[in-house]
């Protein structure tokens, strides 16, 4: 057990860390040109290289179901926590925008840039698409879409600046992803070489640019008020899922790629809808920064529940 954890967490720590580290001494515009880098580039030609060596069945579609099932499962239960379940005189529910914050971050994984990578280790080609169609037709469909109109509810009016969000059908992802579904023919070997070499390092990126943005965030003073819809969010939502998707006729990779895209932390689409709607930006810093460490100790449970884990 000891053994697989060092294998799984090696390359995700020293991956964060080095952007953590880096963070300090690169000028701060340093992670938004990375960022848009492997938005143009980077993660379209992984998903494009990945998905294209990947046996895809019938099934796989359910990934994006599952993901609308889990998102929606998350937003209803922290509704009912803000609407009834809640303490009484609680300073981290009393605003609506913080309100959103929280609806957001239960509802929003990062099952993009860290949930990717660790379906790779843990699965290979085979799992990485089950993670891809997961973010795909369900994360990013659902941050963007009805993640932004929940900011738009919950915030003060129409967002500052609303150039921040990306529309859907501008991600090259989607687009890629799209191609690699429609064009199976092989490329020339010294094309098929140089785009492997750009996915895996876009992987390695990614995970740099995760330590980028936690080295730059600052307003972690909220983090005890995090403990309820992380909770929530990392623990009791991945449990139920399993529950559901345990006794279904798919799978079981399927099953425990979808558990653990579940339990990502709230993803960095939180603090971009927060920041442009108006929303806690400071509270979505805390959720994004916790719930990231709190990765490291909650993915040995999930790693154990789904059998990953002896």
């Amino acid at each position: 057990m000891l053994t697989k954890l060092v294998q799984i967490y090696m390359p995700l720590v020293m991956g964060v860390l080095i952007g953590w580290l880096a963070s300090y001494w690169l000028p701060k515009q340093t992670p938004v040109y990375l960022g848009k880098g492997l938005f143009l580039f980077g993660v379209p030609i992984s998903v494009f290289v990945f998905l294209r060596q990947t046996d895809r069945s019938d099934s796989i579609w359910l990934a994006g179901v599952a993901a609308w099932g889990a998102m929606l499962t998350g937003l209803g239960l922290m509704y009912w926590w803000l609407r009834w379940g809640k303490p009484k005189h609680n300073r981290l529910t009393a605003a609506r925008s913080t309100q959103g914050t929280i609806l957001l971050a239960s509802m929003v994984g990062n099952t993009g840039y860290l949930g990717l990578p660790i379906a790779l280790s843990l699965f290979g080609n085979t799992g990485f698409a089950w993670a891809l169609f997961y973010d795909l037709l369900g994360t990013t469909l659902g941050a963007y879409g009805v993640g932004a109109m929940i900011a738009s509810r919950y915030g003060p009016g129409k967002p500052g600046s609303s150039s921040t969000l990306p529309r859907i059908w501008q991600n090259p992802t989607l687009w890629t992803f799209m191609l690699a579904l429609i064009y199976q023919d092989p490329l020339p070997e010294f094309v098929e070489q140089g785009l492997r070499s750009i996915a895996w390092g876009a992987i390695s990126l990614a995970l740099i640019l995760i330590g980028m943005r936690l080295g730059q965030l600052t307003s972690l003073h909220q983090i005890r008020q995090t403990a309820i819809p992380l909770g929530l969010k990392m623990l009791l939502l991945p449990l139920l899922i399993w529950g559901i998707t345990a006794p279904l006729p798919i799978p079981t990779i399927a099953k425990q790629v979808i558990v653990l895209q579940t339990a990502m932390p709230p993803a960095f689409a939180t603090l971009v809808l927060a920041e442009s709607y108006s929303l806690d930006p400071e509270f979505a810093v805390a959720l994004i920064a916790t719930g990231t460490g709190g990765l490291l100790f909650t993915l040995p449970l999930w790693l154990w529940l789904t059998g990953l884990l002896g």
